[in-house]
């Protein structure tokens, strides 16, 4: 019992798997109104793209569209590493890396966006 003690469930699987379900059921939808967006705009100025970006719902459902796929793929790549990468110090390091690179994409999108809807 000591030895087997610790190998067994981490209790985190379930909660790992529901926030990829929610955020791959979230990007469903968001990607369907964003490839739609895309459609209509097709063809728009420059000034008509900047004040579509610059209206609340569309800034707003961008944001959202940004954390979420960030975060989906932080998840993802999370379960391949943990699944396939055996040395724990290039495990954890890998992590680190993933963890901090989506958040530095998140967050340069969130900017652009958020650049654009303000109007700076």
């Amino acid at each position: 019992m000591k030895r087997a003690r610790g190998l067994g469930s981490a209790k985190e699987g379930a909660h790992h798997w529901w926030h990829q379900r929610v955020t791959a059921i979230a990007l469903m939808f968001l990607a369907i109104w964003f490839v739609i967006s895309m459609m209509v705009m097709a063809g728009a100025s420059y000034e008509e793209v900047r004040a579509w970006i610059g209206h609340p719902v569309v800034s707003g459902l961008l944001l959202l569209t940004i954390g979420f796929m960030f975060y989906h793929l932080k998840l993802g790549l999370q379960v391949v590493i943990e699944d396939y990468v055996q040395a724990e110090m290039l495990k954890l390091g890998s992590l680190m890396l993933i963890s901090g690179a989506c958040l530095v994409g998140a967050l340069a999108c969130a900017l652009s966006v958020l650049h654009v809807a303000f109007g700076g």
